[in-house]
């Protein structure tokens, strides 16, 4: 598929590496997990560097043209190639460690193909259940290559299940919606990349997260929006830009709940 002179690799291709490769690497590690705690205070593990490792070589065999940012790099070496203005490989080798590290079956691989200031190619692969998310430039989002399309869902805003990562809130807009939440049911389950493509699949209905890096939302976010999601963030800008400023974001499955979503989230926010 071209874009402008660039060619992207075909997604297939990129599907199997992808799900080879997490096979492979992080299932045989799930119950022998050896990790560390970086400077941030986050885990890392073995399975995050043997992934990120092992993918970036295979990557780069099948296309050395195209260089990879990987979340396991300095914050140096990413900002240097998000410079570049060439295509770029965005890898979270281990979208959800901490998950992983306790046991938890909620992880999966993010990797996005950036070009020109944008996402062209997004695949997340959830080993535990075999779910493979992907979408490319021109084509639809799908999951194990059944298209994903989000409808209207008929859903007030005070009926809807919100995936909402606290954590990482301000504190009074975390309190409001801990005390009294504009939504039905809440739930939090720790990996980015995936909480997009669940709610790709309708797995959920509204989104909010305080602070996604770029290898964390990249290609789940692109994998929502080709299924029809709608996301910005809080102040109402375009969630994706080429940079490692981490962003909060909001969506919702379709546009009335988005707007009733965000323009809540925006009162409480001067509200407070």
């Amino acid at each position: 598929m071209p874009t402008d002179h660039f060619m992207i690799p075909d997604l297939q291709h990129v599907q199997s590496l992808v799900i080879s490769t997490a096979r492979a690497e992080l299932l045989p590690r799930l119950t022998h997990v050896s990790r560390q705690t970086k400077a941030d205070g986050s885990f890392v593990t073995e399975a995050d560097f043997a992934m990120q490792e092992r993918l970036t070589a295979r990557l780069q065999t099948q296309w050395p043209h195209i260089r990879l940012l990987g979340e396991e790099m300095s914050a140096v070496e990413q900002a240097h190639l998000l410079t570049e203005q060439q295509p770029l490989w965005c890898l979270d080798p281990l979208d959800g460690t901490s998950n992983f590290a306790a046991g938890i079956p909620y992880f999966a691989v993010s990797l996005a193909l950036i070009y020109k200031d944008r996402v062209v190619l997004g695949v997340v692969y959830d080993p535990i259940r075999d779910e493979c998310f992907a979408a490319a430039e021109g084509t639809a989002a799908t999951l194990n290559g059944d298209p994903l399309q989000l409808g209207h869902t008929d859903l007030a805003l005070h009926q809807s299940t919100a995936v909402v990562d606290f954590k990482r809130l301000p504190a009074a807009l975390a309190a409001r919606l801990a005390t009294t939440p504009p939504y039905a049911s809440q739930r939090s389950f720790g990996a980015v990349a995936l909480d997009w493509c669940w709610l790709a699949a309708g797995r959920g209905h509204l989104y909010l997260h305080g602070r996604q890096n770029l290898w964390d939302y990249a290609a789940g976010h692109f994998i929502f929006q080709r299924a029809g999601g709608h996301a910005s963030t809080l102040t109402g800008e375009p969630l994706f830009i080429p940079a490692l400023q981490a962003r909060m974001a909001v969506g919702a499955v379709d546009d009335e709940l988005f707007k009733a979503w965000h323009a809540w989230l925006q009162a409480t926010i001067k509200g407070t």
